[in-house]
């Protein structure tokens, strides 16, 4: 090796160790400011809320551009989670991708339920706050019809609703990381055994049911994922992009809510333990959900490392359904990844902005 070599490779060296050094001091000094600092705003684009009912809220968001397509979006959050997860910054926002792509966009969001509004069933939740803010959106978007986009949970209950309400004014229905076998759900499925867990003690002992019960159950699923996420965190924390949107994705994470209590009820002995949505003997509000009855264009997002709602759990949905337009996308990502992760912008989003397009005039 040449004496020009070696200089180089030695300079090369004292780069990355200085490098490394200088990441090392930034990290440092920006822990601190993490654990000093106030929590991130999230939720920043202006919407206006049209509807409340105790724990259920509308929202519809101000219009980004002028021209929107003729049947509105009514997105439907989880019932244990915050709707901001649509909207978490300005620059990565489910919400904001939408309204510019043309889109007149609603979202049902969720309070913590006061102590009085423990008697709030399934019925309510899967029927009831569908009528209200169906009508709410017409009245507010002079339309007839609704696209519904649900999350999660609140893919469920727009499913079921769709169901059981073959009638209702629905264009479209949109579901991602939804569940419709819940014998499938893992350690949900385990932890709600009927012989073991007692869930009318439970409800009739607190009323609604505290997230902490719920936390833990989604940290049993991966032990030791907070422990690999601090870790993950501390190696980025130079990195500023990467520490602010971890933090607005961590404070979703962890802004779990209480579930009425009867909806808890409800949603143990009717789908955890009698799988009645699967096998079409659900009925809310007087109404059989069967889903045969579903014959709207449907799309079911899937993500192929959902360690919350696996495929095996998803995976009837368009099976089972009676619409001829149907379409399943099966993505790379995680249960959030899909649809509020790093490439939600490339991926999901896109795909379905495709799909609706074209159903939407």
């Amino acid at each position: 090796m040449s004496d020009a070599d070696v200089a180089e490779q030695e300079e090369r060296s004292s780069s990355a160790i200085q490098a490394l050094v200088e990441r090392t001091i930034q990290r440092n000094i920006k822990g601190v400011e993490y654990f000093a600092s106030a929590a991130p705003p999230v939720g920043l684009t202006p919407k206006d809320r049209i509807h409340k009912r105790g724990t259920l809220n509308l929202y519809r968001y101000q219009p980004l551009v002028e021209e929107v397509y003729r049947v509105p979006i009514l997105m439907v959050m989880a019932t244990t989670n915050r709707g901001y997860v649509f909207d978490v910054a300005e620059e990565h926002s489910f919400v904001r991708f939408l309204l510019n792509s043309g889109y007149d966009v609603f979202v049902m969001d969720w309070d913590y339920p006061r102590p009085e509004e423990k008697s709030l069933s399934l019925d309510d939740y899967a029927s009831r706050f569908f009528d209200e803010c169906i009508f709410k959106v017409q009245q507010a978007s002079g339309e007839q019809e609704v696209s519904l986009v649900g999350y999660c949970m609140g893919g469920v209950l727009s499913t079921i609703y769709t169901a059981s309400h073959p009638e209702a004014p629905i264009k479209n229905l949109a579901c991602f990381t939804t569940p419709i076998d819940f014998s499938e759900m893992k350690i949900f499925s385990h932890l709600s055994q009927r012989k073991y867990f007692d869930v009318d003690h439970l409800v009739d002992s607190v009323g609604n049911v505290s997230p902490e019960i719920l936390q833990v159950s989604f940290d049993m699923l991966r032990p030791s994922g907070r422990v690999a996420s601090n870790r993950v965190l501390w190696d980025n924390m130079w990195n500023d992009d990467f520490v602010g949107f971890h933090r607005k994705m961590d404070r979703w994470a962890n802004d779990m809510l209480p579930l009425a209590g009867e909806y808890f009820r409800d949603t143990v002995k009717k789908l955890m333990w009698d799988n009645q949505l699967l096998n079409g003997k659900l009925v809310v509000d007087g109404r059989t959900a069967n889903l045969s009855n579903i014959k709207v264009p449907l799309f079911h997002g899937v993500a192929l490392h959902d360690h919350i709602v696996p495929y095996e759990a998803s995976k009837h949905l368009v099976e089972l359904v009676g619409s001829e337009d149907k379409e399943e996308l099966v993505m790379k990502g995680g249960h959030i990844s899909l649809i509020a992760g790093p490439n939600a912008p490339r991926r999901m989003w896109p795909a379905l902005d495709h799909w609706l397009a074209e159903r939407s005039v």
